[in-house]
Formats: C-alpha cells, structure tokens, sequence
C-alpha cells in the first residue's frame, strides 16, 4: 500500500517523474544540507502556542485575526502532530494512505480549522500562500475523512525576523493569511498521484532541473 503525505504530493506537483521515481524506483533528488532553524523555530512556536492554550487564549499576534479559539484536546493535538502517526486515511480502493502532520488547530463552532505555522528570512511575496494550498487543502480532507466537520478555510502564520535587539533577541513580524480550502481538490489531487504511480515512468519534465541535470549528466 503506497503512503503519501504532503510532501509527497508537492513533488507530484512539481514533476511526476521525479515524484514515481522517488515512490516507486526509491530514487531521491539529490538533497542539500538541511538547516536546522526551521525546525528549531518550530518547535519553540508550538510550545509558545501551547503556553496559550493551557490558558485557553490565543497568541496576542494572532488576536483578532483568527476565528475560533485553539484545540484544547492536547493528546489528539500531540498525536496529530507526530511526523510518524499523524493524521491519516486509508482509501482501500485506492489502496493507499494519506498522512499528515499538523502544527495546531482552531475550532469554532464544532468545525475544525487547521492552523500551520511558517518561519521566514524575509517578508511574503504575491505568491506565497500558493505555494501551501495543497498542504491546507489535504489537511482539512485529513479531518474530514477522520470525522470532523471543517470549515472550507484554514490559516498560514507566517513569522520573519525583523530586527535584532541587545543581548540578541530578535523581533520577529507575523502575517496571519486566511486560505480558502477544497475537499473535492484534496481528493483529486491524492486520486491523481496515486494513479500517477499506476502507469509507466512519466516522460521527463520540460521545466524540471533534476530530470535536465539527470538527461545532460547520464544521458537519459
């Protein structure tokens, strides 16, 4: 049974070759050193969000511009945030799992809203948020095929660093980016990578770096 997860499915985006030969053949792209800032910003941001939970508020810079108030339920929230469990769902007809991680999540009214964090060098760009739609998209699929009703929204909060202060302490600026969410896409898009990898090796990608480096290096 194949197991994807938004990673996964942002390289099927990307290029389908790259994303069959990584599934199906355990070909990688080649990887760089991975900072570990991000993930260490993550971690922090999460135990601040849970600082608030515990007293049942939100964030102050997230105040207003979020509806709802934080998941209370933090077993559910820590299970859904463990990269090895997660949030998942088995398609048996599909014969395949969607998985996912979140970072927190919002209710109002009994729907469940994701809310993903992102840390930034510098400040948004016009496209940003669009890079993240099949992340958010997937996440509320996630809960609603585990049973929980959801809005057709989530929320982006992304952090960049603004200035350094004494003693190194750095201000950071948040924008909070309201994304509209569809389940009907979420289920297209899992439907079409796992029939992706179903079929032979797609033709390499025109715009791909990978597939161009691979063609120019190895003569494929």
């Amino acid at each position: 049974m194949v197991k994807l997860s938004p990673s996964t499915i942002k390289l099927f985006l990307e290029c389908p070759r790259c994303f069959w030969q990584h599934i199906n053949k355990n070909i990688h792209r080649p990887r760089g050193i991975f900072p570990s800032l991000p993930g260490g910003m993550d971690g922090v941001i999460k135990k601040y969000y849970d600082l608030y939970r515990q007293k049942g508020e939100l964030p102050p810079e997230i105040k207003g511009a979020v509806s709802g108030k934080l998941l209370d339920n933090e077993d559910l929230l820590r299970e859904w945030r463990n990269n090895r469990k997660g949030i998942s769902y088995i398609d048996t007809e599909l014969d395949a799992i969607l998985m996912g991680a979140l970072d927190d999540c919002l209710v109002e009214e009994n729907k469940f809203i994701p809310l993903d964090y992102k840390t930034r060098g510098y400040e948004l760009k016009s496209d940003t948020t669009s890079y993240y739609q099949h992340q958010l998209d997937i996440y509320c699929y996630l809960l609603y095929k585990n049973g929980y009703d959801t809005a057709d929204y989530a929320y982006l909060v992304f952090y960049y660093p603004k200035a350094v202060r004494e003693n190194g302490y750095v201000d950071f600026i948040t924008s909070v980016q309201k994304i509209n969410t569809s389940l009907d896409r979420a289920n297209k898009l899992f439907t079409d990578a796992v029939n992706c990898l179903k079929v032979p090796e797609p033709k390499s990608h025109s715009e791909c770096e990978y597939c161009n480096w691979g063609s120019e290096s190895f003569g494929d």
